[in-house]
């Protein structure tokens, strides 16, 4: 007999994670459609700079090995949304450049407007946590997000072995 749960054969965090990810896309897909962000709503999103099909420019790559989180605010263009990616163009140090960004890259999403948050597991393995970063660096005014934790979403499914 055995005292834990038996492991599941259906991958419930997967699926979760997946579904939780199409919110980000669904979001960015409305914000592409209607040209601009709608009042006071601006986006950080962090995402793995290593993960399959991120296309980033080599100077970002460099600066940024592992993971690396952009606000999109007021200085962003050529917001393109599809089912599995977005690209969006964004300036570093006054240097335009293009980001290609798969969703299963993204490792957290937050509206700080109305103190939303996603967070994801990271995708190399079970028990990794993402490491801490540096703040977003392309261009746009800092915003310091409420502490309080309402409106937060924390999916966080642990693996048995």
């Amino acid at each position: 007999m055995t005292d834990g749960l038996p492991d599941s054969l259906i991958p419930y965090d997967e699926i979760v994670q997946e579904a939780l990810r199409a919110v980000v896309g669904r979001v960015l897909g409305s914000v592409a459609e209607s040209g601009g962000l709608p009042g006071e709503h601006h986006f950080y999103i962090t995402f793995k700079t290593q993960a399959p099909g991120v296309d980033i420019p080599q100077r970002l790559m460099e600066r940024f090995p592992d993971e690396m989180t952009i606000v999109l605010q007021n200085r962003y263009w050529d917001l393109t949304v599809d089912e599995r990616r977005f690209s969006v163009g964004l300036s570093f140090n006054q240097v335009p450049s293009k980001l290609v960004i798969p969703y299963s890259a993204i490792t957290g999403f937050h509206d700080p407007a109305v103190n939303f948050e996603l967070r994801f597991q990271a995708t190399e393995g079970p028990g990794d946590r993402p490491e801490p970063h540096d703040e977003a660096e392309n261009d746009g005014p800092t915003v310091t997000p409420a502490e309080d934790g309402s409106n937060v979403v924390s999916v966080d499914f642990k693996r048995k072995k």
